[in-house]
């Protein structure tokens, strides 16, 4: 499960200790995955009364539910069924850390951003985070300060090898995209051509942002654009230079090389991580001092918090 590192200009407690969190965060996934698997495996051991039992199984599984009355209007409802396979146990497993994640991408021990309530049913966030490596981290359209104005950038995610900045485009799965060395894209649905502004313009921009910030650092790091399509054919005749573009036919591939990445975290994509999140724009209140702290059911020891 990838990281979220920064959500737009939201704080994040990754930009308080690049270097305690994201392997925290691994620790605790383990952790939390081989106490939740074992309850799972277990479960058929229990020797209790038919209504005792069924309770009994019931508070197990809210291994993850602890839900405070001001989460339930934020946040996905946390239903007890049972997963009958270890298949859908980690699919439910993923799902139930989604909101601890969201909690560390958008609040810190004395701070917290007022988030979007979109952002909870994001599918595409949503895949960002379920699909790929813990040791990536990810940037979901962080917002920079480039000479005090604010700059929205596309989706990075850092990897313990490189930097990908991705702009993720897609149409509906009848539409064709060429990918041209113009201004302009065109897109074919139906035999009806439209064009729009070459993605090209975008990756760019945000590549200047990172590359000025590594620079600054003295941070040797590579960088590299996609145009990402997990929808949609796209054809081109040569790809721009230092981009790639993964359409359709190549999505699966491109996505089993990310997925097989075995690397620990890296020194230089934390340090690549620090220099950029010092850079981004923070929005945030201080907390009440009433607001408990509480972590969706991850088990954690308060001084981990």
């Amino acid at each position: 499960m990838a990281q979220l590192i920064k959500l737009q200009n939201y704080i994040t407690r990754y930009e308080w200790d690049i270097y305690r969190y994201p392997s925290q965060f691994i620790r605790l996934k383990q952790d939390n995955w081989k106490k939740l698997q074992y309850l799972w495996q277990n479960q058929e051991e229990m020797q209790l009364p038919e209504s005792e039992e069924e309770t009994s199984k019931k508070n197990k599984w809210k291994f993850f539910a602890k839900k405070h009355q001001a989460d339930l209007a934020e946040k996905p409802r946390v239903e007890d069924n049972l997963p009958n396979s270890e298949k859908e146990l980690k699919r439910y497993f993923l799902d139930h850390l989604l909101p601890f994640q969201f909690k560390w991408a958008t609040s810190t021990i004395s701070n917290v951003s007022f988030v979007e309530k979109k952002y909870y049913t994001d599918k595409t966030l949503q895949y960002f985070l379920q699909r790929f490596p813990d040791t990536f981290l990810l940037m979901y359209y962080p917002i920079f300060e480039i000479r005090n104005a604010p700059v929205e950038t596309e989706i990075i995610l850092i990897t313990p090898i490189g930097i990908d900045i991705i702009y993720l485009l897609e149409e509906t799965p009848d539409t064709i995209i060429s990918a041209t060395e113009e201004r302009s894209w065109t897109f074919e649905t139906n035999n009806k051509v439209t064009k729009k502004l070459s993605p090209i313009f975008a990756l760019k921009r945000t590549e200047k942002i990172v590359r000025g910030i590594l620079d600054k650092y003295e941070i040797d790091f590579p960088i590299e654009k996609i145009v990402l399509s997990r929808t949609n054919i796209i054809n081109f005749l040569s790809e721009p230079y230092k981009t790639r573009i993964i359409g359709k036919k190549d999505y699966e591939n491109w996505f089993k090389v990310k997925r097989s990445l075995s690397s620990p975290l890296k020194s230089n994509q934390l340090k690549g991580a620090e220099a950029l999140l010092k850079h981004c724009q923070s929005t945030y209140v201080k907390r009440p001092e009433w607001l408990e702290e509480e972590d969706n059911g991850f088990i954690i020891n308060e001084e981990e918090s």
